[in-house]
């Protein structure tokens, strides 16, 4: 029995649920970045043109140092946040100190900013890890300078730019054609287009659930509410800011982005709006889950109810005649007689099956 009550409670309290709860809601951008640093980075550079593309895996920071004034468009992909590598980097391509202290923070806000010729902007790559049916992010920061785009990820692991590296492959193709503002809407692009794909997997979960609290709702289903509400939190959190970043693109004057990109980021912009409202669909659909779940247990509770209800009316008949014919009293009449028993037998029987068909006339059961 112990056993069994401790099951049921692990469905409505489970210490890993407020863990994950801490995770999505309390941030503190006030708090210094508390980041275990790797114990090394992985530096990869694509430098192309329409010609051609190197493509290098470096093994120490001051490597990257010479693709500053190469007349090519150069991609830096920085794998691993080390804080004395990072500051070495931006200070030698000429980053600003607060976007360096804006890509070395933690469960930052995304955000886009202009400062000193630098075109920077901060968002989350998000990821569906299907073991915990739980959505997890990344926060990625992406600096557009003359020539260069450097991006800088926490988890070489975790990466969604594989089809933009096949893209950098072909010859003839659009990032190869075009200059590094180009590269830049294309890495906003693919973490976007990547929503997508994350919330047709949160999709996908709500559905199911919608179908196991249809057959049959019970305090587990309620956890996997709960849990789910929390993963759209995480996902509003992450994708909402970001119409306001794409947005700030399209208002920048800034040298940097040609008049001719504009019209990707539009795209870009047309996007994320779509994506917002998605998101904003699965959450009213949590809303109806739980107003459904609640719904199906009132029904559930209803019906119990009603058979109590029905037992005890069938049952009333029987128990009047019982209390009367077993009265403590000697003189009753009929009390002795041969065919009382048999009377009050029938008349517990008969009663209650004409109270059934009764029931069923009116159809209440």
């Amino acid at each position: 029995m112990f056993e069994q009550s401790k099951k049921y409670f692990s469905y409505l309290f489970n210490p890993l649920d407020l863990l994950r709860t801490k995770k999505v809601l309390q941030v503190n951008p006030t708090v210094p970045a508390a980041r275990t640093e790797p114990e090394e980075i992985k530096l990869f550079v694509y430098d192309f043109d329409a010609a051609n593309v190197v493509t290098k895996e470096l093994e120490t920071v001051p490597e990257c140092f010479g693709y500053l004034d190469t007349p090519r468009t150069t991609w830096m992909n920085v794998d691993g946040l080390r804080k004395a590598d990072v500051e070495k980097i931006c200070n030698h391509y000429g980053i600003h100190y607060l976007i360096t202290e804006d890509i070395l923070s933690i469960g930052q806000r995304p955000k886009m900013d202009e400062m000193d010729g630098i075109v920077f902007c901060l968002l989350n790559m998000l990821y569906f890890n299907e073991k915990d049916s739980s959505v997890e992010a990344e926060q990625i920061s992406i600096v557009l300078g003359k020539n260069f785009v450097i991006s800088f990820q926490e988890d070489a692991a975790k990466d969604v730019f594989n089809p933009l590296r096949e893209k950098l492959k072909a010859a003839g193709s659009k990032v190869r054609q075009n200059k590094a503002d180009f590269l830049f809407y294309s890495l906003i692009d693919m973490i976007v287009d990547n929503y997508f794909i994350v919330m047709e997997k949160l999709g996908e979960k709500i559905e199911g659930l919608e179908e196991d609290i249809v057959r049959n709702a019970n305090t587990r289903s309620l956890s996997k509410i709960n849990m789910l509400r929390k993963e759209m939190i995480l996902l509003k959190r992450s994708v909402g800011p970001v119409r306001e970043l794409v947005n700030g693109i399209l208002r920048s004057d800034s040298e940097l982005i040609d008049d001719r990109t504009e019209k990707y980021f539009k795209d870009v912009y047309d996007h994320i709006i779509q994506a917002n409202d998605l998101a904003e669909n699965y959450r009213d659909m949590m809303m109806n889950l739980h107003d459904l779940y609640l719904s199906n247990v009132n029904l559930k509770m209803n019906e119990v109810m009603k058979v109590m209800a029905v037992v005890t009316c069938l049952l009333a008949p029987a128990t009047v005649i019982g209390g009367i014919f077993g009265m403590n009293f000697e003189n009753m009449r009929w009390l002795h007689t041969n065919t009382t028993f048999i009377v009050a037998a029938s008349s517990m029987v008969l009663i209650p099956l004409l109270m059934i068909r009764i029931f069923r006339k009116r159809g209440w059961f």
